[in-house]
């Protein structure tokens, strides 16, 4: 077992370690290319209380192309109260479309550095913004993990201001996922009892980020992680995994896998869609577990409007409301609430919190 000791140094200088990691502009992949044997202070995670199960657990697995709607929506219904979490096939994104997709990804990550720099940047602004750890001068454990993201909906970015390498895969497989969700929102709203337009009447399914992360083989797993455990801010998550596996989803005060299903995509259920819903549906948490193995790639598509500016103010639905069932939360605009979430340090206190009444 490896020990973190030799890490530890009385002259040890942690704003000084993350600011001289940032402007590496190359990230953990950097350092993995550096072939490191030791990963640095800043990325070593206090232990995790919470134990991993030892017993396997079955994520809901739902077949979109059943003729059976309404065993889709109570197969959702179930999934989205108690788990939080569900796989779905047969979701109309072509398995060579997903592939195509995770090759792009990694083509960009496996880019010659010089020409991956010019795309580090930590202005959100950016049509196209690569970096490692968004938060990463705020958490107090940085994540083994890189990442580039663009805001793919409602405005999206000029196909000129991506990369070359993923740009036309980036833009064709976001497209797919928004029509996917356009079907899914469609099939939670009936799961919530209302009518299947709801919440896209809302525009819950309107604004969609494609997020693309890549977990390094880490020379010390068992002291990082790939994502600490955290909930996501949006409606709602599409995941697109690789085969290495990783997520672990946090149910019953236990550690459970989501490996990866051939063919399969992940959703899971955000903390605004929680919200409207007036705790009916769970936003769970969640993290990725480090491994030698690797690299891993995967890309979560968030729908959400994230840091667009926005007028529209999203409460409990009045039609889920009642005497018995009054609202647990303050009206907010996606926009107010995910600035909330990006200032917010990591306390300890949901999120959700900032908006309970």
């Amino acid at each position: 077992m490896a020990t973190i000791t030799p890490l530890i140094t009385s002259s040890y200088d942690r704003a000084s370690e993350i600011k001289a990691f940032d402007e590496t502009k190359t990230g953990v992949q950097g350092l993995v290319d550096a072939a490191i044997q030791q990963i640095p202070r800043i990325f070593i995670n206090p232990p995790e209380p919470i134990p991993k199960s030892t017993t396997s657990f079955d994520i809901p697995l739902i077949d979109l192309a059943s003729t059976n709607r309404a065993l889709i929506v109570e197969s959702i219904r179930k999934a989205s109260e108690n788990l939080g979490f569900f796989q779905v096939v047969n979701h109309g994104i072509p398995i060579c479309i997903m592939n195509e997709t995770l090759r792009g990804v990694r083509r960009f990550y496996e880019q010659d550095v010089e020409v991956k720099k010019q795309f580090y940047t930590r202005d959100a602004s950016k049509a196209f913004v690569y970096n490692s750890n968004f938060n990463l001068y705020s958490s107090p454990a940085a994540n083994w993990r890189d990442t580039f993201f663009s805001f793919m909906a409602p405005s999206p970015p000029k196909p000129e201001d991506l990369p070359v390498v993923c740009r036309d895969i980036q833009i064709d497989y976001s497209s797919r996922v928004l029509k996917l969700g356009e079907s899914l929102f469609g099939f939670i709203s009936e799961a919530l009892g209302l009518e299947t337009h709801h919440l896209g009447d809302m525009e819950c399914d309107k604004g969609l980020t494609f997020v693309a992360h890549i977990y390094p083989a880490c020379p010390q797993p068992e002291l990082t992680m790939g994502a600490t455990k955290h909930t996501d801010i949006e409606f709602l998550t599409v995941l697109l995994q690789d085969d290495i596996g990783g997520l672990e989803v946090l149910h019953e005060n236990q550690w459970i896998d989501v490996p990866p299903t051939p063919g399969a995509l992940v959703i899971n259920i955000g903390d605004l869609l929680q919200m409207i819903s007036n705790d009916k549906l769970r936003s769970v948490e969640h993290r990725v577990v480090a491994n030698e193995k690797g690299p891993r790639v995967s890309v979560a598509c968030f729908f959400s409007t994230s840091l667009a500016p926005s007028t529209k103010v999203y409460g409990p639905i009045k039609e889920l409301l009642s005497d018995d069932n009054p609202p647990g939360y303050r009206e907010t605009t996606v926009q107010d609430f995910v600035e909330y979430s990006f200032s917010k340090g990591p306390d300890g206190v949901p999120r959700l919190h900032y908006l309970k009444i």
